[in-house]
Formats: C-alpha cells, sequence, structure tokens
C-alpha cells in the first residue's frame, strides 16, 4: 500500500512533466517557424527527395534564402545588396572568367545613382572607367553638344563608361566578399518546379556534377539569350538591328568626356570611350543579317558605306581599326516585360525586359529594379510562405515601371526618329528632333534628363516626343503652309503615333502613366521582421 500510494504521486509528476515538456516544444518550434528559422524537417526535406531521385544537393544549400541564377551586372549587384541586407545568397554563373562584350559599357548618371544607393560606386574604380558628361550629335557635317543636367548633384556624378567585363569582376568581387554570398561556376539546365511553385534550380558544376539547389526564392538573371525565362515570362523577343563593333585606339574625339552619335544612313553609329587610350565605336546594322566577316564583305561595308560618314577628326582612327580586323557584331534585343508571376521565382535583368541599347539605357533599369525589390524584400524574414511572398511582389513590377517604362520607351522611339528612312515625314521628324535638340535650354535639358535617367518621368517624355513632331510641323509651314507641305506635316504627327503609342502599349499604360490606380501598387509584408544587415 505504502509502495502503491508512493507510485502514484510519481505518475502524476511524470505525466505533468510530459505535458509541460510537450507544451514548451510545441512553442519554441512554433515561434521558431514564424520568425522564419528553418526547423529540421525543412532542412532535411531536399536531401531526402534528392537521395530518392538519386541526385546530389549542393553543399550549404539547406541554409540558402535566395539563389541567383547568373553574375552578370544585374545578378552580382544583386547578390551584394541581399547579401549586405543579411540573406544568405547562393550565386550560380556559367563563366566566371572575365566577359569580353561590345555592349553594357556606359552607365548613364541616373544608373550610377543607384550605384551609389546599392554600396556599389567603388567597382567603377580602378578599371580605367572614363567619366562621360553628355552626348554630341551629329547631322550633315553640323553638331549639337548636349550636356547633362547635373548642376544640383555632387561633383562626382557622372556617366561612366568602361570595358564591361572589368566592371562585371569587380562587382563579383565585392559581392564575394561578404561571407554569407557565395558565388559558384555552374550551368543551370532547369527550374525545380512542384505543385506550380519553384523549389530552387538543377544544375551541372564546373565539373561536370548535376547537382540540385534549393531555397525559399529563387530569381533568375541569365541574361538576354536566358534559356529559363519561358518559364515565368511570355517573351515577345525583336530584333531590329545589329550592332558591329570596333576599338578605336588613342583616338581623340571632338568632344571630350562625351557619347558621340552620328545620325548616319541608314541607322545611327556611336562613339564613345571605353579606358583612357581607347574607343568603343558600334555601327548599327538594320535587320537581324549583316555583312560577312570572313569573306571580308563587312570590312568593305564599313569603308564604303559607314566610313565616308564619320568625322573627320576620327576617320583615320576608324579605317585603321576596320584594317586590324578585330571587327564584332551583337544582335540587338528588345522584349517588354510581361512576367507570369510564379511562387518561388523572379525575373531581372536582361532575361526579364530588354531595349534597343542606342541610349546605354539596361544597366540603368537594371540597377533600378534593384532598389525597388531591395526595398520589397527589407522587411521580411521569412521568405517561405511562397503564395504570400508572389503576391507581395506583385507590387514590383508595378513600383518598377516608371522609370523601366520611360527609358524602354525612349530607346525604341529613337532608334526609329534617328535611324533614316525612304518616308519623307519621317524624314523630317529626324531633323526635327536634331534641331529641337539644338535649340539648348528646356529643349535640350528636357530630352538629355529623360536619356541619362536622372529625371524618368513617362508624361515629361511624351510632352518632349510631341513637342518634337510639332516643331517638325511647323518648320513645314513656313514661310507659306502648301497642300503639299500639309500633308507631309499631316503624315509626320501619324508617323510620331505610330512610333511611340505602340511601344507605349507593349509596356502597359496603365502601370506606366497611373502606377498608383493598380492593387498591387498597395501589396504590404504580412511579416515585417528582418533580419539583421551585415556591418
Amino acid at each position: 500500500m505504502a509502495v502503491a500510494a508512493g507510485v502514484g504521486p510519481q505518475l502524476f509528476g511524470i505525466a505533468a512533466a510530459t505535458v509541460l515538456a510537450v507544451f514548451f516544444l510545441a512553442t519554441v518550434l512554433g515561434r521558431r517557424r514564424r520568425r522564419g528559422a528553418p526547423v529540421v524537417k525543412r532542412k532535411t526535406a531536399p536531401e531526402a527527395d534528392c537521395a530518392a531521385a538519386g541526385g546530389d544537393v549542393a553543399a550549404g544549400d539547406a541554409g540558402t534564402d535566395v539563389i541567383i541564377v547568373g553574375a552578370g551586372v544585374a545578378g552580382s549587384a544583386l547578390a551584394y545588396t541581399l547579401g549586405k541586407d543579411g540573406r544568405r545568397v547562393h550565386v550560380i554563373e556559367r563563366d566566371l572568367t572575365e566577359p569580353d562584350r561590345i555592349v553594357g559599357e556606359l552607365l548613364q548618371p541616373g544608373g550610377y545613382l543607384k550605384l551609389i544607393e546599392l554600396g556599389l560606386q567603388d567597382c567603377v574604380e580602378e578599371i580605367d572607367a572614363q567619366r562621360v558628361l553628355g552626348y554630341a550629335l551629329f547631322k550633315d557635317g553640323k553638331n549639337t553638344k548636349l550636356s547633362y543636367p547635373l548642376e544640383k548633384f555632387h561633383s562626382d556624378v557622372a556617366g561612366r563608361s568602361f570595358h564591361n567585363g572589368r566592371f562585371i569582376q569587380r562587382m563579383r568581387q565585392k559581392a564575394a566578399s561578404l561571407p554569407n554570398v557565395q558565388l559558384e561556376q555552374g550551368t543551370v539546365t532547369s527550374l525545380l518546379e512542384e505543385n506550380g511553385t519553384v523549389k530552387g534550380v538543377q544544375y551541372k558544376n564546373k565539373s561536370g556534377e548535376e547537382l540540385k539547389a534549393y531555397a525559399p526564392l529563387t530569381i533568375v538573371c541569365d541574361g538576354c539569350f536566358s534559356n529559363l525565362r519561358r518559364a515565368l515570362c511570355s517573351p515577345k523577343v525583336d530584333v531590329p538591328s545589329c550592332f558591329v563593333g570596333l576599338v578605336l585606339e588613342n583616338c581623340h574625339l571632338p568632344h571630350p568626356n562625351h557619347g558621340h552619335v552620328i545620325l548616319a544612313n541608314p541607322s545611327p553609329i556611336l562613339f564613345y570611350p571605353i579606358s583612357s587610350t581607347e574607343v568603343r565605336c558600334l555601327v548599327d546594322v538594320p535587320g537581324q543579317k549583316v555583312p560577312s566577316i570572313a569573306s571580308g564583305e563587312m570590312a568593305n561595308y564599313l569603308k564604303t558605306v559607314v566610313a565616308p560618314q564619320i568625322p573627320p577628326e576620327i576617320y583615320d582612327s576608324f579605317v585603321a581599326a576596320i584594317d586590324k580586323g578585330s571587327i564584332r557584331t551583337m544582335p540587338n534585343r528588345s522584349m517588354p516585360a510581361a512576367p507570369h508571376p510564379t511562387p518561388g521565382a523572379l525575373l531581372m535583368g536582361d532575361a526579364f525586359n530588354m531595349r534597343h541599347p542606342l541610349t546605354g539605357g539596361g544597366m540603368t533599369v537594371a540597377l533600378s529594379d534593384i532598389v525597388v525589390l531591395r526595398n520589397l524584400l527589407k522587411p521580411l524574414r521569412n521568405l517561405h510562405d511562397a503564395s504570400s511572398l508572389c503576391s507581395y511582389l506583385e507590387s514590383f513590377y508595378t513600383l518598377r515601371k516608371p522609370v523601366a517604362s520611360t527609358i524602354n520607351t525612349l530607346a525604341g522611339a529613337l532608334y526609329k526618329v534617328f535611324s533614316a528612312s525612304p518616308d519623307q515625314a519621317r524624314n523630317e521628324m529626324r531633323q526635327a528632333c536634331f534641331d529641337y535638340l539644338s535649340l539648348g535650354g528646356v529643349f535640350s535639358n528636357g530630352p538629355i534628363a529623360l536619356l541619362s535617367g536622372l529625371n524618368p518621368r513617362p508624361l515629361s517624355l511624351v510632352a518632349h516626343f510631341f513637342a518634337v513632331a510639332i516643331y517638325g510641323v511647323g518648320r513645314l509651314m513656313l514661310p507659306l503652309p502648301s497642300p503639299k507641305r500639309m500633308w507631309i506635316g499631316a503624315r509626320l504627327i501619324s508617323g510620331a503615333c505610330g512610333i511611340i503609342l505602340p511601344i507605349i502599349k507593349a509596356e502597359g499604360v496603365r502601370q506606366m502613366f497611373f502606377p498608383a490606380t493598380v492593387p498591387a501598387y498597395y501589396r504590404a509584408p504580412k511579416d515585417k521582421t528582418a533580419p539583421a544587415p551585415l556591418a
């Protein structure tokens, strides 16, 4: 009886202790889930799935917050930005050696301001980058200088031009300097999807091993030739022309520290410095087919068609660059952003949105997008609720529009206006644009502020575009209007509408001009507990 009497309280105590322990563990685990801390099940599930499928999981993968596919300008800048905010980032890049490209070499002042905002401004140092203070426009032997309106900014603010590969390597080094950012060379072959949610990526590492990497958010930044974008958007890629690239050595441009645009026939020619001794020349060739380099047809085209239209100060350097033989080509792509919001994944950079590179706005758009995304993700600690995150990040597509759509629309419209045409009305528009910009003051400062990314306002763009068209009609009416001139003027206005309105339609009228009316504009995060940024 005494033993039985003693057992009762013991059993009661054990039972009470067990209940308290279960309650305590449930409370702790519940808190950890709410705070976004990875519980054991979440860590080991991908590994179990991989083991069942006969695959391997990348080392350290279970602790990754974000996977970034591609380490170009967008991918490298994004990796550093998210890493600096305390995210654990895994970057997978096909080739980590220094890229050698003929585009992505001119960063507008608006893009440089975004670089400062992201803490990456030192990436244009020690690469012999050149300050760019504006543009010089040439047509029919006349020229006009268009300087960036930089009076209200710090003296360091200007455009920068450089070797694209050197700039990218500096940003990769900056990203890799953070302990929570892992850069790995590998080729991503597919996105890993489960019930409509992207869980990570499958890729081949440098050794050729097939691996899988998992994270609650995968951001695809694999460039203009992206093989992953089709799963995340409806790509409508247009290739209006190709660039033929040359490097002129020891060439002195007529206007130092300025980009030079020659309104040539059939389409524009660009010159800008990429180092203290080199000038990049980009000759635009309309269409998707260019003369053969191997057969010598390209060299002949450049010497007979292009060279006579080059300013005399740089003619000899241009011909010498052709004779040297280092001629390269690059298709110019444009693609409006048409995303499919997908839980667990996001598109960025040229994989997401492209515009004609005539205006050098691509890097400005990419860096601006990164600032928008950083600000959206900053309050969030838990990225594991894929559907809620996807719904919240729909606001990204609206918040980016004013900057991106202004630069995209300007690039497409200017390329069409600056190109020669057999249509007299189009040529009148081209001449009107040159004369309008030559007026100076507000007539040049407004458009160049749009071009530079310093004042990316869609309404300002439309106002200046149609001001050019009306200016062109006014010129036709002087000294006296005639039926023929009035007809050309009417066609000029019609042609102007035909140039800009389809571009605006592709960008999205509501998102471009009235973003505040889009419901996604007001999306707020559910979890506002942010990770501590790195010192």
